[in-house]
């Protein structure tokens, strides 16, 4: 589990410092609009990329840590043995979808903006860099998932 417990503070680190930077970019964003006058013209642009990210690495966080949102109501009226059962399906259908769509899925629509060579208008940062943050987070929901059903 060391290497769950590396992988969490990595993650952790990282989302403080997307946050961060965020943070300091809407802080500009206003400052640059009604101190000087003048917004500045790429902030929006970040802000909204680094949200994306931050919300789709913090899903992977989230559901490492296993705080995720889940209806429990059903799970409760079975016994322990059932309730084992129920829990190992629900992961293995959370690696399938994560594997499918965000992993497959994600990989193609990163290739595609790639090879199309599609960059944000105001960073002019290629788009693939930005789509890049799904397949990731696919694979840490898949190596949390797998981990917890080696686990128990």
């Amino acid at each position: 589990m060391q290497l769950r417990q590396t992988i969490d503070k990595v993650l952790a680190n990282i989302l403080v410092i997307i946050m961060s930077v965020m943070t300091l970019n809407v802080l500009w964003q206003v400052a640059s609009r009604y101190i000087l006058g003048s917004p500045s013209p790429f902030t929006d642009e970040l802000a909204r990329y680094l949200m994306i990210w931050i919300g789709i690495l913090g899903a992977a966080y989230v559901s490492g840590r296993n705080m995720h949102v889940a209806i429990d109501v059903l799970p409760q009226r079975f016994s322990p043995v059932v309730q084992k059962r129920l829990m190992l399906v629900v992961r293995l259908l959370i690696i399938l979808f994560c594997m499918l769509a965000m992993v497959i899925g994600g990989s193609r629509l990163v290739y595609i903006t790639y090879v199309l060579g599609q960059n944000s208008p105001a960073l002019q940062v290629p788009l693939a860099v930005v789509y890049a943050v799904i397949p990731i987070s696919g694979l840490l929901i898949i190596f949390y998932k797998t981990s917890d059903i080696l686990k128990k």
